[in-house]
């Protein structure tokens, strides 16, 4: 055998030691991310959106559950307005006044008879009535 062929095993063992290294090992350790076994709380909102963005089934009634189109300025106007004038109905039955209030959908009848308050809500569509009796109030204040 040649010197040459001879060193080459040789220099290749001390190349791989050279070049290898130490390896160094640790424990495994498990952290857990998910909120309900443990993780992080504040983990929870962004797996809950990352499931949700690739959750592709969609609910077949969602659609039958929501309004088919919004209001229009009109209709928002005259609920804005019903609203308003139930709000001042009420306010001067607590001044000591009484009346009467009709909408499209209810009339509501207020009498005030010596301390005793009777609140009568009939309702347009269906004829039923709801009565609310208040005992004990001093119409002076």
């Amino acid at each position: 055998m040649n010197r040459r062929t001879a060193l080459l095993p040789a220099c290749i063992w001390l190349v791989s030691v050279n070049l290898g290294g130490i390896a160094h090992a640790s424990e495994l350790v498990y952290a857990p991310v998910n909120p309900s076994f443990g993780g992080n709380a504040l983990n929870g909102t962004w797996l809950l959106n990352n499931a949700q963005s690739q959750n592709n089934k969609k609910d077949p009634d969602a659609f039958s559950r929501s309004p088919l189109s919004s209001p229009s300025a009109l209709e928002r106007f005259s609920n804005q307005l019903e609203s308003r004038l139930l709000s001042q109905f009420l306010t001067d039955v607590g001044n000591g006044n009484t009346g009467s209030l009709t909408t499209n959908d209810f009339i509501v009848d207020i009498v005030d008879d010596s301390g005793s308050l009777t609140i009568q809500i009939t309702d347009r569509l269906t004829g039923e009535i709801s009565e609310i009796l208040v005992n004990g109030l001093n119409s002076g204040n």
